[in-house]
């Protein structure tokens, strides 16, 4: 018996010593396994990283190109709209307000060119004389009646600034007045009728043109020049036989 108990010791020290190695080996498993998984996290994050970096350049890369592209390329041309036919009062309204502008510019030139002709009278008209004149352009009609007095200006009874509302139509019927050094040393009394607002504003500047001339003579060849003497004679034209206005014919059909 004294003789099996070391035997059966020995088996159990082998039997520890070898448990104690096969924990040392999971264990060296274990951190062999922790290691390795460590080391796959580390590389993912790599990847990770690198790829974002990827990203980041390649959108760096479209903003730089962008740059080098002219700016509103990447936009959609506009579609043109369609040109829509005018009615008649449309298109007499834009030809009115043509005209005005014509008028305004030519005005302008004249006054900046050529300047005033006289600052003062140099005929004083006597106080019981009165001069008489017509003035026209277009289809209105301006009878003017010149006084002397102290520059008085009557437009059908109304003062001027009340008949003719805007500051250039004023400044139409008074030209030949302030050019000629008249302004303010005569009564000027009119009666207009026919055409629009622009028409009778430039038949009262014919009217008291033509007085003026009378008043002084020596006026005609200044007033000629700057065309306030000038008939402006446009009216419209007659219908044509056969025609449905004065130039517009009917549709032509074949058969």
């Amino acid at each position: 018996m004294s003789e099996e108990q070391p035997e059966q010791q020995d088996d159990i020290v082998e039997g520890a010593e070898e448990a104690a190695a096969d924990e040392e080996i999971v264990v060296a498993e274990g951190a062999e396994t922790e290691i390795v998984e460590a080391d796959v996290v580390e590389v993912e994050v790599d990847e990770v990283e690198e790829e974002d970096e990827v990203e980041e350049e390649e959108e760096e890369e479209p903003k730089a190109k962008d740059k080098e592209v002219a700016p509103g390329a990447n936009l959609e041309p506009l579609a043109l709209e369609p040109e829509v036919e005018l009615d008649a009062e449309e298109r007499a309204r834009l030809e009115a307000e043509e005209e005005e502008k014509r008028a305004r510019a030519e005005a302008a030139a004249a006054a900046l060119d050529d300047g005033p002709i006289r600052t003062e009278p140099k005929v004083k008209l006597a106080k019981d004389a009165t001069i008489q004149a017509t003035g026209k352009r277009k289809n209105a009609i301006a009878r003017v009646v010149v006084r002397s007095g102290n520059g008085t200006f009557l437009v059908n009874q109304r003062e001027i600034d009340e008949y003719f509302p805007r500051e250039h139509l004023q400044t139409i019927a008074r030209q030949a007045l302030s050019v000629s050094g008249y302004e303010g040393a005569l009564d000027i009394k009119i009666r207009v009728h026919g055409g629009g607002i622009a028409g009778q504003a430039g038949a009262v500047r014919h009217g008291i043109a033509k007085a003026l001339c009378e008043i002084d003579p020596e006026l005609r060849g200044d007033l000629k020049r700057r065309g306030f003497l000038t008939r402006d004679a446009r009216i419209k034209e007659r219908k044509k036989a056969g025609f449905k206005k004065a130039r517009k014919k009917p549709q032509f059909s074949k058969r």
